[in-house]
This record gives C-alpha cells, structure tokens and sequence, in this order.
C-alpha cells in the first residue's frame, strides 16, 4: 500500500497543502511582527514626545521637579515602563519604582530623550527603560487569534478536498497505467498481440503508443522467427529428402549409381552445402564477427568482373547483362569479396526473376560522401506489400515456397548485411510488370574509417 502510485499521490496532495499553509502563516506572523514593532517605534515616540512637553511645561509653572514623582509613577503604571528623571546634577528627582530617588544616575543607562533646555541650562533628563516583552511572541498570538483557526479550518477543508480528488483523479491517472502494466506483463508471457488503448495525449498516450509499437515490432519479430525456423527446416528438409530418396533408390536396385545420379546427388549435397554456409555467415555478420579485408578498390572493375561472371548464366536464358558506368569514380575502402558477393546475389536475383528476352544493367555513380551502385531488371517486379520485407530471412513472394526459383532464400539479407557493415545501405524499388531496381552505396575512401573489422 504504501509504494502503491495512488498513495503517493494522496501523501503528495498534503504534502504540498501542508507546507503551502505552513509558508503562508510564516510569511504572515513576520509581517505581523514588522508591523508590531512599527507601531510601537511611533506610540514610544508619541508617548516621549508628550513627556517631554509636560515635564517642560511643568518646571515653566514651578520652577522646580518637586511633586513630580506621582506624575512619574503615574505614567510608569500606565505605559508598564519604567521612567526616571533626573536634574541638571543627575541626581535622581522621580523614578516610577521609586528605588533611586536622590541617588545619582549611573551615566551608563540608556537615555531616550533630553528635556528642552531652559534659560541656557539642561533642566534635566527624561530616561525611558522599556520593560522586556517578545514580539514575536505577542505577534505570533495576535496571527493565531485573527487568522489561525481560519488556516486550520481551511487546511482541513482543502485536505479533505484533496483527498476526495485525489481518489477520483488516481483511478484516471492509473488506468493507463493499469493497462500498460497488464498488456506488458502478458506480453512477456509471449502473448504479443497485446495492445493499449489510451486516448491521452500526454506523456502517458505517448507512452502507450511506444508500447504499441513496440509490441508490434516483437509481434513482427516472433512470426518471422517461426517464419524463419519453418523455412530453415524446410530448405535443409529438401535436400536431404531427395539425398535419401535416391540412396535409397540405389539401395533397392531403382536407380543405379551411375554418373547421372552421382551428379545429381552432388547437386544437392551442394545446395545444401550453400545453405549451411549462407546460415552460418548470416549469423557471424550478424553477431558482429565477421572480418572484413579492407582495400582500396576501383569499382568500376570490381562492376564489370561481376556482370562478366553473370553473362553465361544470363544468356542461357536469353536475357542481356550490360554495365552502365562513368569513366571515373574516387576509390573505395572495401572488402572486395563481400562486395562482389553482393554484386552477385544481386544480380542472381535479377536473373532468377527476368523473363527470356529481358535486360539487366548495373549502373553507378557519385554522391555526396558515397558511390551507389544500382542494379535494375525488367522482370516480373515485386509487389508493394511484399517490399517491405524481401530483405526479411527466407522470405519469397512465391507464398508456396516453390524451389522452381533456386536459392536459399538468404541471398537479400545477406548482401543487406554485407552492405551495412561496410557502413552503407541498401534499398529496392519496384513496380509489378514493370522490373526491379536495387541500389546500394558504399562510403568513399575519405569517409571510411581505419578499422579493418566491423
């Protein structure tokens, strides 16, 4: 209960009305003491100012201070002061306790003010010793009497207040919350179809949007774990059926263990051969442990050894490889066999899915702090929803998994990776009917770091 949100919030509510009623009387009670002690500065110096003119007025009548001790002891009693007068000598004349009459006055004490001088002589001296009273204290009972119960009174009526809108603003506030709290502890059961509805558009609304994204990306993730787990073993599955199927074939006398079959079985040892090392080298980049030999390298070269490897391929089915390119790019940093095995796969790829009398070329050239490199087909296209995600493991548009096509389904995402790690990107563009066109850049030599691994 007490780490709980909405207790916090109720102990914060008070919290603040507390210390705000708290502030509000200091700050009152200091300006009820400043005002005290104004007022008493002005009533001491009326009351000297008035003991003055009647001491003056009376040594004018008498020519003396004698009969002056009743009037002393008079104002004594009546201001709670105690008041001594003295003569021209010092010599006390009247003292409101009536302790120092005839004695004379030590010096040292605190006089407050001097009688108007007659005839050219000091008719004597008026001391004033102002009895010792708290202020702050009087001030502090005068702010308690006018305006504490008031403070009270209000201090309850607003906790009472806060409390009662703290209960209903908390079960506002913490919905979202509650939400958040239950879609995200299902979500780690492995249910990520989890979502949360929260119309805030504050902090919490964002909160709940990032959750949401980020479930759906979780969501993406797990299909195309299960997606690749499924296809993984239906690639190596292949495979190793026909392996089978033919040993067996052999063994029961079906087929006979001639070069054809022989052949035949290499092919697909082969193949799964590829798929093995496709897998393990996807995982190494991925892992971040795959060396790279960086050196210098015209690409213009490393461009034309590539389309040059491809032309037997593509003229078997009939299609045109041509490499469109400037006669003069800056040198790159790269590791030219990662490179060309991107240059491969992709035109692979392009070959794979161009119809007989269909062209492809391979094309590049300067950007600002890179060189792109795209290579474009008029093949069957890739439609829009299935863009997203051709450089995804395993992924085929051909929904059927049809081997028809070749390949193991990881030449995309390989040579995506390969592109990355030497620091670049790569995109693909494409129109059903119409071809495919990919692009990739790789940074120029004055932009690539000195590491030779990434």
């Amino acid at each position: 209960m007490i780490h709980s949100l909405r207790f916090r919030l109720v102990a914060s509510f008070t919290l603040v009305i507390l210390v705000t009623i708290g502030a509000v009387f200091f700050f009152i009670n200091q300006a009820t003491q400043t005002e005290i002690r104004k007022m008493e500065e002005r009533a001491d110096q009326v009351r000297t100012n008035r003991m003055e003119g009647e001491l003056a007025f009376y040594y004018i009548q008498r020519g003396s201070w004698s009969g002056i001790q009743p009037f002393i002891e008079q104002w004594g009693n009546l201001y709670g002061e105690r008041i001594i007068l003295t003569d021209s000598d010092g010599i006390v004349v009247a003292d409101s306790e009536g302790d120092l009459l005839g004695m004379l006055h030590d010096p040292a004490s605190p006089g407050r003010s001097l009688l108007p001088r007659l005839y050219g002589n000091a008719a004597g001296t008026l001391y004033i010793i102002a009895e010792s009273s708290d202020s702050s204290i009087s001030s502090l009972q005068i702010t308690f009497n006018a305006i504490g119960l008031f403070f009270i009174w209000g201090g309850l009526i607003a906790g009472a207040i806060a409390l009662i809108m703290t209960f209903f603003l908390s079960r506002r506030i913490l919905a979202p919350v509650r939400s958040l709290t239950s879609a995200a502890r299902q979500l780690g059961s492995g249910d990520f179809s989890q979502r949360v509805n929260v119309k805030d558009r504050g902090e919490l609304g964002e909160l709940a949007d990032t959750f949401n994204s980020m479930a759906s990306d979780l969501e993406r993730a797990e299909q195309l774990r299960r997606n690749m787990v499924a296809d993984a073993a239906h690639e190596l599955r292949t495979p190793l059926s026909n392996i089978r199927g033919q040993l067996e074939a052999v063994r029961d006398g079906v087929l006979k263990p001639d070069a054809d079959t022989i052949r035949s079985l290499e092919e697909e040892a082969s193949l799964l051969s590829r798929l093995v090392d496709d897998l393990q080298e996807l995982s190494l980049v991925e892992a971040g442990e795959l060396k790279l030999n960086r050196q210098t390298k015209d690409i213009n070269r490393l461009i034309e050894q590539a389309v040059t490897a491809q032309q037997t391929q593509a003229a078997a089915k009939g299609i045109s490889v041509s490499a469109d390119l400037p006669n003069k790019l800056p040198s790159v940093s790269i590791d030219s066999h990662r490179i060309g095995q991107v240059l491969r796969n992709l035109l692979e790829n392009a070959i794979t899915h161009t119809g007989t009398g269909g062209t492809i070329s391979v094309s590049a050239r300067q950007q600002e702090d890179s060189i792109e490199v795209a290579v474009a087909d008029t093949g069957e296209g890739i439609p829009s929803e299935d863009l997203p995600n051709i450089f995804e493991r395993f992924y085929r548009v051909d929904k059927s998994r049809a081997r028809a096509t070749g390949g193991s389904g990881l030449g995309l995402t390989i040579a995506r990776r390969l592109v990355e790690v030497h620091g670049g990107m790569i995109e693909a563009y494409s129109e059903p009917g119409k071809g495919s066109r990919f692009t990739f850049t790789v940074p120029m030599i004055e932009q690539v770091p000195d590491n030779t691994s990434e």
